[in-house]
Order: structure tokens, then sequence, then C-alpha cells
């Protein structure tokens, strides 16, 4: 895929940043389905050529992040070898430097975000708080909400299962299935659909 068939997933102004870091690589661009598992990813190719996927349900500022972030790994590896640490300071100084250098292509009400998360970059994006709530604005969420946002006691849905919150972990929290009394660890974002009173009439 050419850089320019990529436009149609990205904010204005992307290209030249795209152009200088993928300079004269070899790079397969893949746009997915989503993939409830992942943003994107990337890998080495056995030819020595790269692969990157990008899930094509992305918001465009957040297409253009995961890219980023995938890309950053490319170029890390090529820069200090293919023996650092997939996600180590090499990858996190490239990253750190890419989202930096690009940070005018984000939103006002999205740079700081950008900028906060870039002093130390998260190898997983459902680390960052602060970015899982800002693309999920937009949903119409109904009774969704990041499990965080309920109380000890409260009960809720998760993919068609009933469980009810115990206590909080370190940073999860400690749910009991109702069904089968096995306990479960949710992460504080995941998301789940609150039962109300008029629910359990």
């Amino acid at each position: 895929m050419s850089i320019n068939t990529l436009e149609q997933y990205l904010p204005e102004n992307t290209l030249p940043f795209l152009k200088k870091w993928f300079a004269d690589h070899y790079i397969h661009i893949k746009i997915t389905k989503n993939r409830n598992s992942k943003l994107g990813d990337y890998r080495r190719m056995p030819d020595r050529s790269h692969q990157i996927t990008v899930n094509s349900t992305l918001d465009q500022q957040l297409f253009f992040f995961v890219l980023t972030h995938e890309l950053a790994h490319l170029i890390a590896f090529e820069k200090f070898s293919f023996s650092i640490s997939a996600h180590g300071k090499e990858w996190k100084d490239t990253f750190r430097e890419m989202l930096l250098e690009s940070i005018d292509i984000y939103s006002n009400d999205l740079k700081p975000i950008i900028k906060r998360f870039a002093k130390n970059p998260k190898a997983n994006f459902m680390a960052s708080p602060e970015l899982v709530r800002y693309f999920h604005i937009e949903e119409p969420d109904g009774n969704n909400i990041f499990i965080e946002d309920l109380a000890i006691n409260d009960k809720f849905h998760y993919k068609g299962e009933a469980y009810i919150i115990l206590e909080k972990k370190k940073k999860s929290y400690l749910c009991i299935h109702l069904k089968n009394s096995k306990k479960y660890l949710f992460r504080p974002l995941a998301k789940v659909e609150k039962v109300t009173v008029d629910d359990e009439q």
C-alpha cells in the first residue's frame, strides 16, 4: 500500500512525517478489520522487509498515533539493532521523539494528553487512561461505562455475564461471577454495562 493510499485513514498534513519516517524502508502496510486484542502491530519479515498492520476502524488521530507507535519499532530496531527490547528505552526514546515532532497533527484538546504520554510512552495503549477516555468521548455509551466508575458491590454485565465488584486490588478490580462464584480481575478501563434497579426487576 502506498503512503498516498493511507491518506483516507489519517488526519491532514501527516504525509511529510510519514515520508520522512518511511525513508527507504520497504514496508507492507495492512489495514485490518477491527481487532479487540490489539490496535496495530509490527513484524520484520523473513526477507527483511517490514509489515505494519493497523485497525481500519480507528479514529484518524488514533490511527496516526498507532501507526507512529509501530513505525517507532521499525526505526528503533534499524537504528539500534534487532537485539534491543521491543518496548525498551530505545523504542521509548524513538516513539517520544516522533510524537513530539508530529504534535501539531493532533487537535488542541489532544495535544496536552499526547505530551504527557510522551514523557514515558507505554507499550499498551490501554495503559494510558487519558488516551482511552479521549477516544471514547464520542461513543454512544448508554449504560456502558468504565468499571473504575462503579462502586464496591455494584453489579454489572460483561460479555453477557453478570458480576459484582468485591474490592479494588492495586490497579485492578476483584469481581465475582454471579453464576459460578469464580473470581476475576478486571482492568480499571474495562467497558461494562452497569446493572440498574430497573434491570433487576
